[in-house]
């Protein structure tokens, strides 16, 4: 079992940056395949970024080139780091794990989600 804590979320304006962290406490964490996925107002949940165990990493074609995902399996933490912002990235975003499955659907753990509100 893990339980994930996401922070770092807040307001900023289109341009700005901001970097969100996920920290989890449980047992083998770095088996654990991780991901950044958000959803905004009206909207279906989506997938912003997914890194794996080895350390590979895929995004969203929104957010190629603006974010960045990394692990510490060191801190057991997740992060997104993101730059260049636009209103477009508000929206609820959530970390998650997987242990099995890490296709987007196989994620089945899952932090409450932090607000992040870009203003243009």
């Amino acid at each position: 079992q893990l339980h994930l804590t996401e922070s770092g979320g807040g307001s900023v304006q289109a341009g700005g940056s901001l970097r969100l962290s996920c920290v989890a406490s449980g047992l083998m964490y770095s088996n654990y395949c991780l991901g950044w996925f958000r959803q905004a107002p009206g909207k279906e949940r989506e997938v912003v970024a997914r890194i794996y165990t080895g350390g590979s990493t895929n995004y969203a074609a929104s957010v190629e080139g603006r974010f960045t995902i990394s692990r510490d399996n060191a801190k057991s933490t997740l992060y997104l780091q993101m730059n260049s912002l636009k209103p477009e990235d508000t929206a609820m975003y959530y970390c998650a794990a997987a242990r099995f499955d890490c296709t987007i659907t196989g994620y089945n753990y899952w932090g409450q989600g932090i607000q992040v509100t870009v203003s243009s």
